[in-house]
């Protein structure tokens, strides 16, 4: 019993001391979020001094002024208010808006919105066409998109134009209190008032939502919106009430109190709903710690709830669906790799906004989040690792491909500054001039600061430190990486724009994760040639998301007889990575071969599915991928294993690999008829051919520039192989980027089609993949694809231009010999290559014991990835593993090494 109660002694200390001491002290009076009283000579100086201030102060004014200028009622009397009802209850079913009743409020209550997703038929008006203290049984008067004529029409239906009208609202009126603030105008402040009194009264006498479905949206709604996540309206309530803050107490003492009260009803409901273990709870937990800077102490409140009850809630409590900020980071950040466990999209947001807690607790607590929850100077370090050498993240799960955010870099900077942490502040600043070249620049010259409030304060340009020189970006990628924890690695030979190659393999772990197996995507020419599919047009309520974006067809994969599926959002379906080349996350150079090959159980179905790639240079500005993906179910009676891939162009070619025209007929496969997923019916103009012949396909981009960019592929044959040239829905994902060669949302997606009937892991398919241009044409010759007389095994023969051979060795089971002509291997993966005159060049053994070639050959006691280059006159290696090597006639014993030295 004494060692049990010691154990639950110590089991509470160090509960305790994992608690963030809140013992800080708190500014008091107002306004204090965004800044404080004292800080309005620095904002007026500011203004005086800087040219771009004062022109966003001007401009601000004028816009403020052209609604306050009509009067101090007009702006609130154009909220979405139930004027005459004063409704108290709300009441919706799943995603859309029913009705309202309840009991009457002494006071407007404010109209909910009418569904969780943006799209609607109608127009949102204009705040001028809004006709005052419009309230009706009828719902909205909108102009019909499609009639181009006005109509009554049901709240439900008009997606959340309400919410924008009202935030709208409130955000020019904090626009107006932040001008009475600095002015001491009073036309300011009887519109802001007048807007604030009207909406956060209503706030207070309306209830939360009820979901007449008693479904999953009970758990998700807020007091405006549908998702506590979109409680936009307190991004601007906020800030009005802070700095209207004097005004109101000297105007409406006794509402101060309902006031406040309505700010902790919708805390109390973000608290109370949404999702804990993803971006949600940052969300969250935003819209919480805006509202609890802007409160009192808890001692003035009658249930003790102030600022501190809710600060401590965020840093050091949890619940069924708010947790606090250190348990969240513990739960979806890698500790090893930084990386968040969601999609790069999302995780994008996920680190963005952790970076913005940073800065606002150093602003407002003075507190330095990053030592308190210190992987967050990792997760942005490690932000990088997600570009494509365009500068451009990956696509998987539900991502719109972009840049990189940089306020991150921005806020880990002032963190570094204020903290007096000198080489955290040179590595970020570094970044940020990488990244965003234009950063140290004066704000003038950059003439993109945006006219509004936050421009003075948090989001004033940063003074950057100019000795202080911009990083490179090999600086913050690796050659290879893995991130287990959302399933996903890379594998570059550089980071070029232009002439580097790089894929991007992934499966479905973590949140907003997609059901594609293991899905990749193929880098090439300035752009992301293999691209995953995207979102959807309209996100995850439309059915294109459910039936095909997030659907097997849609993604570079295997689909087992046309089934294969699971769960997509939040997936437990990750491969297991067996083996790779580089060592993932390894500072060492780009390498003249990469490989990797992960395993993976396709549930549906209960096929094993393995995955090998390779990258293999061919020049220092050229080179191929290799792709082998072998698939069968673990118990038998394979119908059949669909090989699909995805290219931008708009132009296709399917042919034999010798140039040969292939028979290939419109037909009605690749079709949900047959008991397939709904996703094949969105595959379109279809043709087929029955072969066993090697096939090429060419897919182009037709340039503007007319350097048009083709990637080639060329794919094994087998016997019962069908394969298929169609259409597929555009790339949405990528539709959204600037500057693409042609408009994505106007151009379907080419698309190619193995299907092998029966199993496909003794006949694998077997991939070569060449991206290349007009004025850089092709460095292959040819491609064969040589017998080893052993199912499984494969030999791929690539002849270059230039006379040099390649040829790769293949083995479903590294322990067995997998042979061609006078090389043979036991790995997972092998190369030789030799030169015009049949001499050795370069050699690879990956993941493997023994690799012959003529009279050369390597050996290793363990499975160990090794590589032999020539370079010059001299033979270069390295190796994960001592190695035996018999190379031009000379016996090595060669020790391990993770950097090329000279075999000697």
């Amino acid at each position: 019993m004494r060692r049990i109660a010691w154990m639950v002694s110590m089991f509470l200390t160090l509960a305790l001391n994992a608690q963030t001491d809140l013992s800080f002290s708190l500014p008091q009076g107002h306004p204090r979020y965004l800044t404080t009283q004292e800080g309005k000579k620095e904002t007026e100086k500011l203004i005086e001094k800087e040219e771009w201030a004062e022109q966003v102060f001007v401009r601000l004014k004028e816009r403020t002024d052209r609604y306050v200028d009509k009067g101090s009622d007009w702006l609130s009397s154009r909220l979405q208010m139930y004027w005459n009802t004063h409704a108290t209850d709300v009441y919706i079913r799943g995603e859309f808006y029913d009705h309202a009743g309840g009991d009457r409020a002494p006071v407007p209550t404010v109209v909910f919105t009418g569904a969780r997703g943006h799209g609607t038929n109608y127009r949102r008006p204009k705040l001028e066409e809004l006709a005052p203290y419009q309230e009706d049984a009828r719902g909205m008067y909108l102009e019909n998109t499609s009639l181009k004529a006005y109509e009554w029409v049901n709240i439900g239906k008009t997606g959340r134009i309400i919410e924008s009208i009202n935030n709208e609202i409130i955000g020019i009126a904090r626009d107006a209190a932040f001008l009475w603030w600095m002015t001491g105008e009073k036309k300011y402040a009887e519109a802001a008032d007048a807007v604030f009194d009207t909406y956060a009264s209503g706030l207070y006498y309306r209830n939360v939502p009820v979901d007449l479905n008693h479904g999953h949206q009970q758990t998700l709604v807020g007091m405006t919106s549908f998702e506590v996540i979109h409680e936009d309206a307190l991004n601007n309530l906020v800030p009005l009430y802070d700095f209207l803050y004097d005004y109101l107490a000297e105007k409406h003492p006794e509402r101060m109190d309902i006031y406040a009260s309505a700010f902790k009803k919708c805390a109390d409901n973000i608290i109370a709903k949404g999702v804990p273990h993803n971006n949600w709870n940052l969300l969250q937990a935003h819209y919480v710690m805006n509202i609890a800077l802007i409160l009192e102490d808890d001692s003035a409140y009658a249930d003790r709830k102030g600022r501190q009850y809710y600060i401590d809630y965020l840093l050091n409590k949890s619940s069924i669906r708010q947790w606090s900020l250190k348990k969240l980071a513990d739960y979806g950040f890698d500790s090893s790799t930084g990386i968040w466990a969601e999609c790069p999209g999302y995780s994008s947001v996920v680190v963005g906004d952790y970076a913005s807690f940073v800065n606002l607790f150093d602003r407002n607590l003075k507190m330095d989040l990053a030592e308190e929850i210190p992987v967050l100077p990792k997760a942005v370090e490690a932000m990088p690792q997600y570009l494509f050498p365009n500068r451009m993240v990956c696509g998987f799960g539900d991502t719109h491909p972009g840049p990189l955010r940089t306020d991150i870099f921005r806020h880990m900077i002032a963190n570094a500054r204020q903290h007096g942490k000198k080489e955290e502040e040179r590595k970020f600043t570094a970044m940020l001039k990488l990244f965003d070249p234009s950063a140290s620049e004066p704000a003038e010259v950059r003439k993109n600061m945006p006219v509004a409030v936050t421009s003075f304060f948090a989001g004033k340009p940063l003074e950057i430190d100019g000795s202080v020189e911009a990083g490179k970006i090999d600086d913050y990628v690796t050659p290879a990486f893995y991130a287990p924890n959302v399933s996903w690695l890379v594998q570059r030979n550089g980071m070029h724009p232009r002439n580097s190659l790089m894929l991007s393999l992934n499966a479905s772990e973590g949140n907003h994760m997609h059901a594609n197996g293991i899905s990749m995507e193929l880098y090439g020419k300035g752009y992301v040639l293999g691209p995953d599919a995207g979102i959807g047009k309209t996100l995850y309520q439309g059915l294109d998301y459910l039936e095909y974006y997030s659907q097997f067809p849609s993604h570079n994969t295997v689909c087992v007889d046309g089934v294969s599926s699971y769960p997509v959002m939040k997936s437990c379906h990750s491969f297991k990575l067996r083996c790779m080349y580089p060592q993932p996350g390894a500072k060492v150079d780009y390498q003249p071969i990469s490989y990797s090959e992960v395993y993976f159980r396709e549930p549906e179905t209960y096929a094993d599915q393995t995955r090998m790639n390779g990258i293999v240079n061919t020049s220092d500005s050229t080179g191929y991928y290799i792709d082998v993906f072998r698939s069968r179910k673990v118990e038998g009676g394979d119908r059949m294993h669909d090989y699909f891939y995805h290219n931008l162009g708009q132009v296709m070619t399917l042919n034999a690999a010798d140039g040969s025209p292939l028979d290939l007929r419109p037909t009605e496969e690749l079709a949900f008829a047959g008991g397939h997923l709904y996703a094949y019916s969105y595959i379109y103009d279809k043709k087929s051919a029955k072969t066993d012949k090697d096939v090429r396909a060419d897919f182009t981009i037709n340039m503007p520039d007319k350097d048009n960019i083709t990637m080639s592929m060329w794919m094994k044959g087998e016997k019962d192989r069908e394969v298929f040239a169609a259409l597929s829905p555009m790339t949405e994902g990528l539709s959204r980027i600037k500057d693409m060669p042609y408009v994505l949302a106007d151009q379907p997606t080419l698309t190619f089609v193995a299907r092998q009937n029966g199993e496909a892991w003794s006949r694998p398919f077997v991939a070569v993949y060449e991206p290349h241009t007009q004025s850089a044409p092709s460095r292959i010759r040819s491609v064969s694809f040589p017998e080893t007389g052993k199912k499984g095994k494969v030999a791929v023969k690539v002849c270059l231009v230039d006379g040099s051979t390649d040829l790769v060795l293949s083995s479903d089971d590294p322990h067995e010999i997998v042979a061609s002509g006078d090389t043979e291997a036991r790995s997972v993966c092998s190369l030789v290559r030799t030169d015009e005159g049949g001499s050795l060049r370069l050699c690879f053994m990956g993941g493997g014991t023994l690799l012959r070639s003529g009279a050369f050959s390597v050996k290793a006691e363990t499975p160990s990835d090794v590589v032999l280059q020539k370079k010059g006159n001299r033979w270069m290696y390295a190796s994960s593993s001592d190695i035996s090597v018999v190379l031009d006639g000379r016996a090595y014993k060669l020790a391990a090494s993770k950097e090329f030295r000279a075999v000697d």
